[in-house]
C-alpha cells in the first residue's frame, strides 16, 4: 500500500469522526438548547427540512430562529443518535440514521410526554478545513404521546415539583 493510498484512508476516517461529531453535536444542541453549538454545526445556506409537521427552514439564522420556536413548545428534549451509515466522497459526504437511531423524548407543551423516532438524512461538505451540514432532512415514523408518564427522579422531576 503507497503512502497516498494510506493518506487517503486516513482522510476518509478523519472525516466519519467529524461528520459522527456533528450528528452527535446537533442532538446535544437541542436538549442543551445551547445556540452557539447549534450555529457551529452548519454550513451557510443550509436546509434543516423536518417536515410539515415540525417545519422547513433554509439558512442558518432561519435554523437558529427554528431552535428557540421548537424550544418554547418543547422544552425538555432527549436525542438518541446511533447506527449512522455515513459514506465519504472527497469533500462531501451522506449519511442516514437509521429509524431506531432517532428515538427522542420530548415533553410537548401540547401533547405532553412524548416519544418520537424517525431517520435522518444528511448532506454533508468540507469546506474551508471543516465539515459541516449542508442538509438535514427528517423522516417522521411516529410521534407517540405516554400517558401517565412522570418523572420520578432527575432534573426534570425536580422542575415539576418546583
Amino acid at each position: 500500500m503507497s503512502n497516498d493510498d494510506l493518506i487517503k484512508r486516513l482522510d476518509i476516517l478523519e472525516s466519519r469522526n467529524a461528520i459522527e461529531r456533528l450528528i452527535y453535536t446537533y442532538a446535544q444542541a437541542y436538549d442543551r438548547h445551547d445556540i452557539k453549538m447549534l450555529e457551529s454545526i452548519w454550513h451557510e445556506g443550509a436546509v434543516l427540512a423536518l417536515g410539515d409537521d415540525i417545519g422547513n427552514f433554509s439558512g442558518v439564522q432561519a435554523i437558529l430562529d427554528a431552535a428557540h420556536q421548537l424550544w418554547a413548545k418543547t422544552p425538555a428534549m432527549h436525542h438518541w443518535m446511533a447506527n449512522a451509515l455515513i459514506d465519504v466522497e472527497g469533500d462531501t459526504a451522506t449519511a442516514a440514521t437509521a429509524a431506531t437511531a432517532l428515538d427522542c423524548f420530548v415533553t410537548d407543551t401540547h401533547t405532553g410526554p412524548t416519544q418520537v423516532g424517525g431517520l435522518y438524512r444528511d448532506r454533508f461538505e468540507h469546506r474551508n478545513g471543516k465539515w459541516g451540514f449542508v442538509e438535514r432532512r427528517f423522516e417522521l415514523h411516529y410521534w407517540t404521546p405516554i400517558a401517565n408518564w412522570k418523572p420520578e427522579a432527575g432534573v426534570e422531576a425536580l422542575s415539576k415539583a418546583a
